[in-house]
């Protein structure tokens, strides 16, 4: 809602509103704590939050990027030059956990996707 303020027979009107959503604007972005990276913002990923009861809590993919980091318990974990159909697949899989494990994860000791073998993408880098 606009404040009148008259002075010297002049009415401005200041939109308090405006100027509370500019500041706002300079708020950090979300980083998180990467397990073997460190400290990755947040702000190019798309996030969703988990609620099917098992340990994944969160996916967050920068599809540009091809890069997912996702949360474990209350750890978060990277994969590297993964393609958004598999992401698109682990968001909508009745066990988030099974298809991690299987597809993404994977058997031995690098997955398909570990950043051991696969790059971190330069941006992401520490």
């Amino acid at each position: 809602m606009p404040i009148t303020i008259n002075t010297g027979g002049e009415m401005f009107k200041v939109v308090i509103l405006s100027a509370l959503l500019l500041a706002g604007q300079t708020a950090s972005a979300e980083t998180v704590q990467v397990k073997y990276n460190g400290p990755v913002s947040l702000d190019a990923f798309t996030c969703s939050v988990v609620n099917e009861g098992s340990d994944v809590k969160r996916i967050c993919y920068d599809k540009a990027e091809r890069y997912m980091v996702i949360q474990l318990k209350s750890t978060y974990y990277q994969y590297c030059s993964i393609d958004a159909t598999t992401v698109q697949n682990l968001q909508s899989a009745s066990s988030k956990r099974e298809f991690f494990e299987s597809r993404i994860r994977g058997t031995g000791k690098d997955g398909p996707f570990d950043c051991r073998t696969h790059p971190v993408p330069k941006k992401y880098r520490n």
